[in-house]
């Protein structure tokens, strides 16, 4: 399959935003209430930070450019945007290099779609040490895929991990979405199908139970590490007893359909702003999916202080990495097969811009004239960026409207 349809989904993300602009941003619930949420929730300073990169995505503090169109002679302003990956504006591209980059390195196989999940009484312990805990989250999700690779099947297998923190109402929901290829590698250094015919790759009620006792027992040493155990053994107690969600779905035959289908969970954000409906007084409304109710849309009312609490419960830890490749698919175990000669085929990278790169993956060109669509745009002059001292948030903030 070209990477062309391989990237349909971001393709239309790219086409979705240009062609219908969101009335309501994230960027402006965080300009009316960024002065009461500080006073009230006390954030950090690399959530404050994330917030100010919203605000600021393409406005004139970024800096741009000016473009005119060699056929029509209109002009167009374009400006920067923050990169920051709790954009809801800037991961469309980044989704589709991801997906291109991805199925270079999947091997032709079936693959596996699981999603590990925890019980929701952990979500205390969870805000306590974010870091630590998303972490140990993924080593007892390696860890349990590892050994039931090893016990069932004798090989070392792989996996593409992506964390996601949040449910559709903002909630604090972690969970892990994996794709695990149905192949592994033995002792003996040979590559092996595992899986058979069946549906399902592993026993899901046995993975639950594995993954469950791996992850409490971390969480355990933690609260003890740290003279808390007895704060949090009713939470301990009712987190043991509840059975833990691992959902597995049938194997995917293609490793394109498999890739362009987590593509869709990579660079999603906690909230996207097409999904905002209004900004009212001091309220936020947004449409979520009520699965207790057969995924009906319904929509959630929220304050402004409330919205952009929840909001930063998703803003991950500075440097955390939130797309892990384990076992077969890691870069030290292809490095090593790089090094033995196990690999002969070297896939040559063109030498493209990222616009040329986003039109061949996407169809969407960045170049093309959006008033007569005849024409090309070219750059006729360079906006710098606004660099005064005074350009802070609560600066811009105090300057709107």
């Amino acid at each position: 399959m070209p990477f062309y349809q391989a990237t349909q989904s971001a393709r239309y993300l790219i086409w979705r935003y240009k062609m219908s602009r969101p009335q309501f941003e994230v960027a402006d619930v965080i300009k009316q209430f960024a002065n009461e949420f500080y006073t009230t929730c006390k954030p950090n300073g690399y959530q404050r930070k994330v917030l100010r990169a919203l605000v600021l995505c393409r406005t004139p503090a970024l800096g741009g450019h000016k473009d005119k169109c060699d056929c029509c002679g209109r002009e167009r302003f374009s400006y920067n945007s923050c990169r920051n990956r709790h954009c809801p504006k800037c991961q469309s591209s980044r989704q589709a290099f991801w997906v291109e980059d991805l199925l270079e390195a999947t091997l032709a196989v079936k693959h596996y779609h699981i999603v590990f999940t925890i019980a929701h009484e952990l979500n205390a312990i969870c805000l306590l040490d974010s870091k630590w805990f998303y972490a140990k989250l993924f080593s007892c999700v390696w860890d349990t895929l590892r050994q039931f690779g090893y016990t069932h099947f004798g090989v070392e297998t792989g996996a593409v991990c992506v964390l996601h923190t949040w449910g559709q109402n903002l909630s604090l929901h972690p969970h892990i979405h994996c794709i695990v290829p149905a192949a592994g590698e033995t002792l003996a250094g040979n590559m092996k199908h595992i899986g058979g015919s069946g549906k399902f790759l592993y026993p899901v009620g046995q993975l639950s139970l594995v993954f469950r006792g791996k992850m409490m027992e971390c969480i355990k040493s933690r609260l003890k590490k740290q003279s808390l155990p007895g704060q949090y053994q009713g939470i301990v107690d009712t987190a043991w007893k509840k059975p833990w969600v691992v959902f597995c779905e049938p194997s995917l035959a293609k490793p394109e359909h498999v890739v362009k289908y987590l593509g869709q969970y990579t660079h999603r954000v906690a909230i996207t702003n097409h999904r905002i409906l209004s900004i009212h007084g001091d309220s936020v409304t947004f449409m979520h999916k009520d699965y207790g109710d057969n995924a009906r849309q319904k929509p959630v009312n929220l304050t402004g202080t409330e919205f952009l609490r929840r909001f930063c419960m998703h803003i991950l830890p500075r440097r955390f990495v939130k797309i892990r490749r384990y076992g077969i698919y890691s870069s030290r175990e292809r490095a090593l097969k790089n090094k033995q000669g196990l690999k002969t085929k070297l896939t040559v990278k063109p030498k493209e811009t990222v616009q040329e790169r986003i039109k061949r993956l996407t169809g969407f060109d960045v170049y093309q004239c959006p008033f007569c669509k005849q024409g090309t745009m070219h750059t006729v002059e360079v906006l710098p960026r606004i660099r005064s001292p005074d350009y802070s948030l609560a600066f811009f903030l105090q300057n709107q409207g």
